[in-house]
């Protein structure tokens, strides 16, 4: 009896850790939407660690699924908007939908937990948080690699509101997410070691923030005048022909409307496909670019061949003053949302929307020119949605680039996820891509959040969410490349690496 009564109280404790840890989960991944969320997230996981670090009379098994409960905490509450995707955009049904996303969440979770058995499989030292960090550097790594990658709702991006973004120029934000965990097992061992703990955080922290000191770019030529149009149209009208001849109409009035260097409109603004747009519509903006001297930057359906036949592209479009149609095909494209993964064929048969094969385009294609008169050209690297997220094939692209990148441009449509917190979290991504890159973005959304930033990443102008209206503004345009740009994730790698070897050794010796 005394066996049974012990067996129910252990169930009952596990549940609680259970639910504990997953609770934490949640706090973290809502911690990301606080102004200074970049701090608040970090003595959170500290509790975590602490959490984690009494179950050492658990199996490995047992301790594996208490960190899961964590990461699916975590992810649940920052993934939740793919439900409006699947089921109010898709047609999906409810419990369908919400299986879905706990499936997905329950997926990036076991990076989380991977990473997280690191405390348990070397032995406690100094090198422990180190070792951590190490561990969530690759398994981070390859969540963004592993079946076409998956890296949102990372640390680095809301370091942007936290002490170490100004790493980022220097080693990505790999390197921001390593310091995070690192920093946050530091905060768990001060009731160990309170003075080297904290000498090591203070050191830290005031060497990252002398970091920010630091320029790799620099202004170049005149800033360009631009316009960001938002036209914040309804994605369950997407498919609907009145409802694309209107969105059509507005965005061809309202680029016409003003001149500026620089126009764009969202992803997919022109949501049919090009060779079916209204006849002469292309031309039509290309006359306006030639009298005005503006570089138009059109979001639409793209059709290429392929060994498949003709496929759609989703497209950027762009239109310069006297110069050859130019463009960008997408070419990480999203899984589900754009192309159908192998074998998965029965799971977007449970959606209504059309269109969800998409091809990809290559990443080596070129900056989109805009043309000045009298004046060098600018060169701006175009990312599409959901290309934002990865921060190593924009590096990769901007120094592989045979003309200097000076500026960056992303076009999206975020209506698909509703009044949600997906386009401050795309926003936050795109700040980091700022940051790493020491370049200024431009965001031109359906619904938004269209935003200019500076080479620092910070806000300089936006549009509210969910208005239809025109962003006009100045942007100087840079010059330079940032060491992030030009190694990419490899230093971060190593560094980890390395790390990761030293600890197996001292695991073995001792």
């Amino acid at each position: 009896m005394l066996d049974l009564y012990s067996s129910k109280a252990h169930q009952n404790m596990r549940a609680v850790v259970l639910i504990t840890l997953f609770v934490l989960g949640a706090l973290i991944a809502l911690a990301a939407e606080l102004p200074y969320g970049g701090w608040v997230q970090i003595p959170l996981l500290s509790i975590v660690w602490w959490r984690l670090s009494l179950l050492n009379d658990y199996s490995l098994k047992q301790y594996f699924f208490s960190s899961l409960a964590f990461g699916i905490g975590y992810f649940v509450v920052g993934l939740w908007w793919l439900y409006i995707s699947l089921h109010d955009i898709g047609g999906m049904n409810a419990a369908l939908s919400c299986v879905a996303v706990f499936l997905l969440s329950t997926y990036v979770a076991l990076y989380f937990s991977i990473a997280c058995l690191s405390i348990r499989l070397f032995k406690s030292s100094s090198l422990s948080g180190l070792l951590l960090a190490s561990s969530w550097v690759f398994a981070e790594y390859l969540r963004g690699e592993l079946f076409t990658g998956f890296p949102w709702m990372g640390f680095a991006e809301t370091q942007i509101n936290g002490p170490f973004a100004s790493i980022a120029p220097f080693l990505g934000g790999l390197a921001c997410t390593f310091l995070v965990i690192w920093l946050s097992w530091e905060i768990f061992q001060l009731k160990n070691r309170f003075k080297i703990s904290l000498i090591s955080i203070t050191t830290v922290i005031t060497i990252s923030q002398l970091a920010g000191l630091v320029s790799f770019t620099k202004p170049v030529g005149e800033p360009i005048s631009i316009r960001l149009i938002q036209g914040n149209f309804e994605q369950s009208l997407k498919f609907n022909p009145l409802a694309i001849n209107k969105q059509i109409d507005f965005y061809a009035n309202e680029i016409k409307k003003e001149a500026a260097d620089l126009i764009i409109i969202p992803e997919t603004a022109f949501p049919w496909p090009q060779n079916n747009l209204p006849a002469g519509l292309i031309n039509y903006l290309q006359d306006f670019s030639n009298a005005s001297s503006s570089n138009i930057l059109l979001g639409l359906v793209g059709e290429v061949a392929t060994d498949k036949g003709m496929q759609y592209t989703n497209r950027a479009t762009g239109l310069s003053p006297n110069t050859p149609v130019s463009q960008y095909d997408k070419s990480h494209l999203v899984p589900f949302g754009e192309f159908i993964p192998l074998g998965f064929q029965w799971f977007v048969q449970a959606f209504n929307v059309p269109m969800s094969d998409f091809a990809s385009g290559s990443l080596k294609q070129a900056p989109f020119n805009i043309v000045r008169k009298d004046q060098p050209a600018i060169h701006a690297a175009i990312t599409i949605c959901y290309e934002d997220v990865f921060g190593g094939e924009l590096s990769s692209r901007i120094h592989n680039s045979q003309a200097p990148v000076n500026l960056l441009i992303n076009m999206t449509n975020l209506a698909w996820f509703g009044q949600s917190q997906a386009p401050m979290q795309q926003l936050r991504l795109s700040q980091m891509r700022s940051i790493e890159t020491g370049l200024p973005a431009l965001r031109a959304t359906n619904t938004g959040i269209t935003a200019v930033l500076g080479a620092d990443g910070k806000i300089l102008a936006a549009l509210p969410q969910f208005t239809q209206a025109s962003l006009s503004a100045q942007v100087q345009p840079y010059t330079g490349k940032t060491p992030y740009v030009i190694w990419g994730n490899l230093p971060i790698l190593g560094i980890s690496c390395i790390l990761l070897i030293w600890g197996l050794i001292r695991h073995r010796r001792f």
